[in-house]
């Protein structure tokens, strides 16, 4: 068993609270918790993004349950945590997506400092004893230096990306001023199955669903901006090894793949797996606030927890894209 493995085998029978639950990562994550033999997995998620489908397999076993409630509803969450009694860990995932940021800033902002207050409210009133609290590559903004270690200057580009740099310290000070113990993941760009393929969809679907209904893929900007692209089942691997290392308190620890790739590179990756690598491009104006490169130093996730990304981004890319043009869950694809 890998040191990695040793640390999520530590998770059998907690009880875990895991809010956006239903969504991408948050959905995963679950299936991880049940695989790792947690005792109790509760999930809190407004369905926004997050769909039921995806905790199909999750919500079979007795353990799971789920909750559709607002993230910002204290009083909501308050009553769940009252009926299942506290728990050990809670995983904080819920979010509004950085596209909506574009056209509705102070909503963005607002909306998600007030998930997290709500959520830390909870943990301060005790209903949790450890908070994962999930934040984005995107608080950094475009390297600066690179690898980007997580010292690397907080850089937001979009206001989404300041209200997740303000959602760090906000979790982070719940710490510092009332002894709630944080640590906080920093997931670079994370793909594969279930990615959200309807509003604000994820590069993955968006290619495919324009490539299937006969319409050229439109690329922002030239398309040489570079992203961290991570499979989601490394992602989660290495955010329930750091749930359980209690060691990591007060932080912030990145999980990427360590490679960076173009958007014009896997654009022409994603379409030669769908057997289209002729189909037409074309490039747009360059989206507002775009990061011009990202690329993930992981060595403080290695150091702290064994971590190594598992799935090749060749190998990642192909599984997505049968995924989703064999998945009935793809909708609209």
């Amino acid at each position: 068993m890998s040191r990695l493995d040793e640390f999520i085998a530590g998770l059998a029978g907690k009880r875990s609270l895991v809010i956006g639950g239903a969504g991408f990562i948050g959905s995963h994550l679950t299936d991880g918790l049940v695989a790792a033999g947690a005792g109790r997995v509760t999930v809190i998620d407004d369905l926004s993004l997050g769909r039921e489908a995806n905790l199909a397999l999750a919500l079979t076993q007795e353990e799971v349950t789920l909750d559709v409630v607002d993230a910002t509803d204290l009083d909501a969450l308050t009553a769940i945590i009252e009926r299942e009694g506290p728990f050990d860990l809670c995983f904080n995932l819920a979010v509004i997506p950085l596209p909506h940021s574009l056209q509705h800033p102070r909503e963005n902002v607002d909306r998600n400092v007030a998930k997290t207050t709500a959520v830390c409210e909870v943990g301060r009133a005790g209903g949790f004893a450890r908070l994962v609290q999930f934040s984005s590559s995107e608080v950094y903004g475009s390297a600066k230096v690179a690898p980007m270690n997580e010292d690397h200057p907080l850089n937001a580009h979009t206001p989404y990306a300041a209200a997740k740099a303000a959602t760090d310290l906000i979790a982070l000070s719940y710490g510092e001023t009332f002894g709630l113990d944080i640590v906080v993941v920093r997931p670079f760009n994370t793909y594969g199955e279930r990615q959200n393929d309807a509003a604000y969809a994820g590069l993955i679907p968006a290619v495919i669903r324009c490539a299937q209904a006969g319409e050229p893929v439109t690329v922002n900007g030239d398309g040489e901006q570079t992203r961290d692209m991570n499979y989601v089942s490394d992602t989660v691997r290495g955010s329930l090894a750091i749930a359980a290392n209690k060691d990591l308190r007060d932080c912030a620890l990145n999980l990427g793949h360590g490679t960076e790739v173009s958007v014009n590179a896997m654009v022409a990756s994603i379409l030669a797996a769908m057997g289209m690598p002729d189909h037409p491009i074309v490039h747009a104006a360059d989206r507002p606030g775009d990061v011009r490169r990202l690329l993930a130093g992981i060595s403080a996730a290695r150091d702290a927890i064994g971590y190594e990304p598992l799935m090749t981004v060749e190998e990642g890319f192909a599984r997505t894209v049968r995924w989703y043009l064999s998945s009935p869950m793809a909708t609209g694809i």
